[in-house]
């Protein structure tokens, strides 16, 4: 319940909606109250007990006021124009009353619309934010498709408890009141069993909504599996089906879809026994309210009329529904708990690449890169030791090393998408720690040996390198990484779509328009990681001509796969488990170091 309580933080922006909300329900249930109460004044001209009032009491906001005057209007239209007249007045107001009630329903829902949707949409909106802003480190211990429920699925069923939470603060309670308010004025000893009786059923109502609340958490977190094993197998299903292993991925997601399944059918079995269960309870206390009601109309000391107390019972029935939504709402309140308990854990995940208060903003790089790690652990695993060397600005500075050894961990910290736990990583002797994350990634242009693209034009995945980029500098980039040939081959050039993950490029196309997308941010240092490793060999000569372009004049980290692209480079560092083992020229380290020489000549004989 805490963390729905939470949630109406979010319902600031939307006072004026809420405030609306609340009026039109409180004249809704008005307008219900009288058309209800309109059966003791029909019930008496009907049987012609009503007696008749011909003096008028000043008129003011109170319950015997509006109902002496209402008589007094009664009876003049009795004398003057007879019984029927005077019935059909009172089915017209009732009527009118109806017509009132649920005009003012709907435009009590009319106002809810904004509130739940904008509610929604600024949660939905502090997700993406928070999962944007969030380090590396955070996406290897969750999975997506676990992150994709908690925005979707998850804030559907927030979204149904808000309304319950709406309902049942700003509306229920209200009509509940209303109504009893009303039942005590006509009768004070019956509503006392009303008010008794009702507790109990709450306690019952609570007992089965705890137990909701802890299936409904392992529902979503089951929900958050099937959405992660839907994203592996939409993403393998070349692999799946190469290995014709349709039939395990099958039984497995048929294993977590059947849990799923199961924990559904309690919750709804609960959820459903909501509705059933207080209509029953508050059918007892009708039962209850009519034997003891019936009683004191029947005794000849009762000052309770029988039209009064038909009328008591009329009203009474009035309270079930909303002590039913109640109810519902409850339910679905203990449903949103689970759901944003889920929520609030990315949102207030905590962020580890924090910004100094002070932080300055660097432009260029003027002098050199200092990277000094003594030591990096990352989940309690040794990734780093003793790493010690500088880049000088238009240096071209090389790692090479075995997969695992850790020169892509290097280029990430240099990113700050992960944080040294010791040592210091400067530029321009200005540890990066104290600059500001945006300007430090600007310095800096990343092409991956993954190409990382999205499923959206050629043209919008290359102006991620620079949004404010024009046609005339797209096409310029294009051109220097060798791919605005092959764009202008495709269906719509540049506005062609490229698919999920750039699906219908080939590796090759893919990677130089990672380059492009480099080329045109123009970035002060360039990292590049195996960016040709996964190329076929007509591939790669396209790529490694962009890259060279792309090089030049540039200060360069290159993580290299193939020694052949990296002969030219002014200094190599050889790295073998974490550690620093050589450090020369190409030429230097053939001549001087036995492990750099055995990995070039492994590379020569394949």
């Amino acid at each position: 319940m805490s963390n729905m309580l939470r949630i109406l933080k979010y319902i600031k922006p939307y006072t004026t909606y809420v405030i609306f909300n609340i009026f039109s329900n409180i004249l809704s249930i008005l307008f219900s109250l009288f058309s209800l109460t309109m059966v003791i004044p029909f019930l008496g001209i009907l049987f012609g007990t009503q007696e008749k009032v011909y003096e008028a009491q000043e008129l003011n906001f109170s319950i015997l006021s509006i109902k002496e005057n209402f008589y007094l209007f009664l009876s003049s239209t009795i004398e003057d124009k007879g019984k029927v007249e005077a019935l059909m007045l009172i089915c017209l107001i009732v009527l009118a009353m109806f017509l009132l009630k649920n005009l003012f329903r709907y435009i009590a829902l009319y106002f809810l619309s904004p509130i739940r949707n904008g509610i929604i949409y600024d949660m939905r909106m502090e997700l993406q934010e928070k999962i944007t802003s969030l380090p590396l480190a955070y996406f290897t211990e969750q999975k997506k498709g676990d992150l994709t429920s908690r925005m979707t699925s998850d804030l559907v069923e927030i979204e149904w408890s808000i309304m319950g939470v709406i309902e049942m603060i700003f509306k229920d309670p209200v009509n509940i009141f209303i109504f009893l308010v009303t039942l005590i004025v006509i009768s004070p000893q019956l509503t006392l069993f009303v008010v008794i009786l009702f507790p109990i059923a709450g306690i019952l109502i609570g007992y089965i909504g705890k137990s909701l609340k802890n299936d409904s958490k392992k529902g979503q977190s089951k929900m958050g599996e099937i959405m992660s094993l839907i994203d592996e197998n939409l993403f393998g299903i070349k692999i799946i089906k190469s290995f014709n292993a349709e039939k395990e991925f099958n039984k497995k997601f048929n294993s977590t879809s059947s849990e799923y399944k199961n924990i559904m059918t309690t919750i709804l079995r609960k959820k459903d026994l909501a509705s059933p269960m207080s209509e029953f309870l508050s059918t007892i206390v009708m039962v209850i309210v009519m034997w003891f009601g019936g009683q004191l109309v029947l005794s000849a000391e009762s000052t309770l009329s029988a039209e009064e107390f038909i009328a008591y019972i009329l009203i009474f029935s009035q309270i079930i529904p909303p002590a039913k939504s109640l109810t519902s709402s409850y339910y679905y309140i203990q449903k949103g708990s689970a759901a944003s308990e889920r929520v609030f854990e990315v949102i207030e995940a905590k962020n580890t690449i924090t910004e100094d208060k002070n932080a300055v903003i660097i432009n260029k790089l003027k002098q050199e890169i200092s990277i000094n790690i003594p030591s990096f652990k990352y989940e309690n695993k040794q990734i780093l030791n003793n790493i010690l060397f500088s880049i000088k600005k238009g240096e071209k500075v090389a790692l090479v090393g075995k997969s695992g050894s850790g020169k892509s961990t290097i280029a990430d910290l240099l990113g700050r998408f992960y944080d040294l736990t010791s040592g210091e990583i400067t530029i321009d002797k200005t540890n990066i720690k104290k600059l500001k994350i945006t300007s430090l990634r600007s310095l800096i242009g990343i092409v991956n040996q993954e190409s990382i693209l999205f499923n959206d034009t050629i043209l919008n995945n290359i102006k991620i390198g620079n949004l404010d980029a024009s046609e005339k500098d797209i096409i310029a980039a294009a051109k220097s990484a060798n791919a605005h040939d092959f764009i202008l081959e495709c269906e719509k050039g540049y506005q062609t779509n490229i698919g999920n993950l750039g699906e219908k490029l080939s590796g090759g196309q893919k990677q130089r328009i990672s380059i492009t997308r480099a080329i045109l941010k123009n970035p002060e240092v360039l990292i590049l990681d195996e960016a040709t490793s996964s190329l076929d060999s007509e591939s790669e000569k396209l790529v490694q001509d962009a890259i060279v372009k792309l090089m030049n004049n540039r200060t360069t980290l290159v993580i290299a796969h193939r020694l052949s692209t990296i002969i030219d480079a002014d200094k190599i560092i050889v790295i073998e488990k974490g550690n620093i083992i050589a450090t020369g020229t190409h030429h230097d380290l053939i001549k001087q170091n036995k492990h750099y020489k055995n990995l070039y000549d492994l590379q020569l004989l394949a």
